[in-house]
């Protein structure tokens, strides 16, 4: 695994509105894992959460956190970050969902009704498969 900071193809293909996957851990150190939008601020990742929803119960307990996103146009390239969420914060207004929202889907996001928590996840690790394979393990394709 490689440490940040990433280099320019990791970035690139973080930078679009790709699927992605986020795990967390339950209380009894379970995982559980959930598809999600996540936006680059940086280096770090925004993660935008129902406040209804057990994936922030699990991060207030747990702030640890990866990220799996897949190339849309090639799903065998995927990269996942390994962090923690370091900041937590009201999205008030929802101006961080609809940042969000906008980058998947060109829209504000339609939910408006429900309270929603940034996270913000620091990157502490990643590793990289496909066109950003970052390791000398033998490819199986």
């Amino acid at each position: 695994m490689s440490k940040p900071p990433l280099p320019e193809p990791v970035k690139e293909i973080l930078a679009k509105p790709n699927p992605s996957v986020m795990a967390t851990l339950r209380s009894d150190g379970a995982p559980v894992s959930a598809a999600t939008w996540y936006l680059m601020d940086g280096d770090r990742v925004l993660l935008s959460l129902d406040n209804g929803r057990a994936r922030l119960r699990h991060l207030r307990r747990d702030p640890r956190v990866t990220l799996t996103v897949l190339d849309d146009g090639d799903w065998y390239t995927q990269v996942t970050l390994i962090g923690s969420v370091v900041e937590f914060r009201d999205d008030d207004g929802l101006a961080d969902i609809d940042q969000i929202s906008r980058h998947y889907t060109g829209n504000e996001y339609a939910e408006r009704v429900r309270p929603r928590t940034t996270a913000v996840m620091e990157i502490e690790r990643w590793y990289g498969w496909g066109a950003v394979k970052d390791n000398d393990q033998a490819s199986t394709m």
